[in-house]
């Protein structure tokens, strides 16, 4: 996959080699043109200055055949335009902005762009939105049978309750995160837009709860 970050800090830099470790092309984007000396000499990627919500900017970083694009500038507002300038103008599903402020967070969320809120950040967070296939095993139990984790979840479950993500999936939801914070869900709770889900599940049955969480759920109410 091609990806494109904006912003060439601590973050952007540490999220641009891993990604690209990984074996996905990467862009970065940066006013600063002394910033990309943090990617070090053996970066292969595109090193862009410019502004990161400039759609010149953005296509001379390959924004137009990208997977995933991610806002990590020092600027929440900036970070929240040119992740909206991606996901409108230019279609990019897996979209991330960094925010400062946690108040804020709320709101630019709701805008549909899932956000990290610097507080609680972590960079596997990052990474688990801009690369949402496949479960991400947390833990073990010691026979192996049983796993927790991270499994992602098709946007057509986003307002349906938690019963429903159980009993269609035959998993347990052990917690959510949502706007950087854990939470121990009901099942009256219902998915929000940007939540990260933690299920228990067997390990032989992983695959199955993956396709049915990238399925989406059946006809029904919710």
């Amino acid at each position: 996959m091609h990806i494109v970050i904006m912003g060439c800090g601590r973050v952007g830099s540490a999220l641009a080699q891993t990604l690209e470790q990984q074996g996905h092309t990467v862009a970065v984007i940066d006013q600063d043109p002394t910033a990309f000396r943090r990617l070090g000499s053996s970066f292969g990627g595109r090193r862009v200055t410019g502004v990161g919500f400039d759609q010149d900017t953005l296509r001379e970083a390959g924004i137009e055949e990208a997977g995933a694009f991610a806002a990590v500038s020092s600027g929440d507002n900036s970070n929240i335009i040119a992740a909206r300038v991606a996901r409108e103008m230019f279609g990019i599903e897996n979209v991330a902005a960094r925010i400062y402020d946690p108040r804020r967070a709320e709101v630019y969320q709701r805008l549909g762009i899932p956000t990290v809120a610097t507080v609680r950040w972590t960079a596997d967070q990052m990474l688990r939105r801009l690369l949402p296939s496949g479960a991400e095993p947390l833990w073990r139990d010691p026979t192996g049978g049983v796993q927790l984790a991270e499994v992602h979840a098709a946007a057509s479950w986003v307002g349906h309750k938690i019963s429903k993500l159980q009993e269609e999936t035959g998993v347990r939801v052990a917690f959510l995160t949502r706007l950087g914070e854990a939470i121990l869900p009901t099942s009256q709770t219902v998915l929000q837009e940007g939540d990260l889900v933690h299920v228990m599940m067997r390990t032989d049955e992983v695959e199955k709860v993956e396709a049915a969480f990238a399925e989406g759920p059946k006809e029904g109410g919710h």
